[in-house]
């Protein structure tokens, strides 16, 4: 029986990791939720399963949820609060396994304490790897901690290197469906409206990953996150535009052969895979040939797509560059969401942090925090002079 803590449990990854555990009770149990500001499905989430610990955001959240669970008869279950809940929750010594899936930093702290308190952890948040990759791998290597990719792309690279050694690897592939711009004219990308960008064409997704497709800057977060899994240099990750979604990544051996990793477009997969690795186990989830009638791959337009390249430029760099790329990627999308810059604006914003940004590598988490914070206030100030509007008319030739 393997005890699961689940950082991140009424988001959808959470929810698809429950259903799981629904669905194999003899394999899986919870031991602690960590449920965010979601107080109503805290509270279901606590009367269904019975942690041993729930962690909600704040602590009036904390006081409703206790409230909530004393007059449905719920007892026994720890209510904490903030990032010292999650991190009890993350190191709570029944705990088995480490579901990370808090989007953002926010759950950084409490991944990093996991680690650190010996627990095997699966990745399903790209910003803990993009912003403290360096430090999480290095507390990885030297506790001998399993680190298993739940991101679909990640985990099938980690399948299919399966099929040979990490020095027999040439490159590893990540597929990318394009988002709804791939073939949009140029020209109108300063009228892209929010609800045009919130309209993927494969994937139902939260609003900022949605938002990071369409401009490919999460492909670019996913070279960061493969560069520190995997200890392969930027130059060895590359990306190929695949709309149908239907290969999830592949892998490049030395003498030329390709492994491809395939499967149905379900979360349930990834997650299943990391929750019984080395194991494989019976899924029901079966996958339509048929699909492999058609495939496409191209390559992708930098020009497009300049998110991409400021990501390859990041990863080069490391340390605060990949801090600030993630930290001000985050207020861009906020501020096109909310009417305050174009499309477009988005990566001038990036890219105008990034210029600005200090060469230096943290040794510890609260370094990298304190690094996020600064592009993040760097962001906003630029935003509120309009300085990324300036920057993009200096650089038109």
């Amino acid at each position: 029986m393997k005890r699961l803590a689940i950082l991140g449990s009424t988001g959808s990854i959470g929810q698809s990791t429950l259903r799981i555990v629904e669905q194999y009770p003899d394999r899986f149990a919870v031991a602690s939720l960590a449920a965010g500001r979601n107080v109503d499905e805290a509270v279901a989430q606590a009367t269904r399963w019975r942690p041993t610990v729930l962690s909600v955001a704040q602590e009036q959240d904390a006081d409703i949820v206790r409230t909530r669970l004393r007059a449905a008869g719920v007892s026994g279950v720890e209510v904490v609060h903030g990032t010292e809940g999650t991190v009890r929750a993350a190191t709570l010594p029944e705990a088995d396994f480490v579901v990370s899936a808090i989007v953002g930093v926010a759950g950084l702290e409490a991944t990093h304490a996991g680690i650190c308190a010996g627990k095997t952890t699966g990745l399903a948040n790209k910003e803990c790897l993009v912003a403290a990759g360096e430090i999480l791998m290095r507390e990885a290597r030297q506790r001998g901690v399993t680190l298993l990719p739940i991101d679909s792309e990640h985990n099938a690279i980690h399948q299919c290197m399966r099929g040979g050694t990490a020095q027999e690897v040439r490159s590893i592939w990540l597929t990318a469906s394009g988002g709804p711009f791939r073939t949009l004219p140029l020209d109108q990308f300063e009228q892209i409206t929010v609800a045009r960008a919130l309209k993927h064409p494969t994937w139902v997704m939260g609003q900022r990953i949605t938002i990071d497709s369409a401009t490919m800057l999460n492909k670019g977060l996913e070279i960061i996150e493969a560069c520190r899994l995997f200890e392969l240099p930027p130059q060895q990750v590359r990306v190929t535009v695949h709309p149908q979604s239907t290969v999830h990544s592949l892998v490049e051996f030395r003498d030329g052969s390709i492994l491809a990793q395939l499967s149905v477009t379900d979360m349930r997969l990834p997650i299943l895979y990391a929750l019984t690795w080395p194991e494989r186990i019976e899924s029901g989830l079966t996958f339509d040939m048929e699909a492999l009638r058609d495939l496409q791959f191209f390559p992708p337009d930098f020009a497009r797509f300049p998110c991409l390249r400021l990501a390859y430029e990041a990863a080069e760099r490391g340390g605060a560059h990949c801090i600030a790329l993630n930290a001000a990627d985050e207020v861009a999308v906020d501020a096109f969401l909310s009417g305050q810059i174009s499309f477009p604006g988005i990566p001038r914003t990036i890219e105008a942090v990034l210029e600005r940004t200090v060469e230096d590598h943290p040794t510890a988490i609260a370094e990298v925090l304190a690094a996020d914070a600064r592009a993040r206030t760097m962001a906003r100030e630029l935003l509120a002079v309009g300085q990324s509007h300036r920057v993009d008319q200096e650089r038109t030739p």
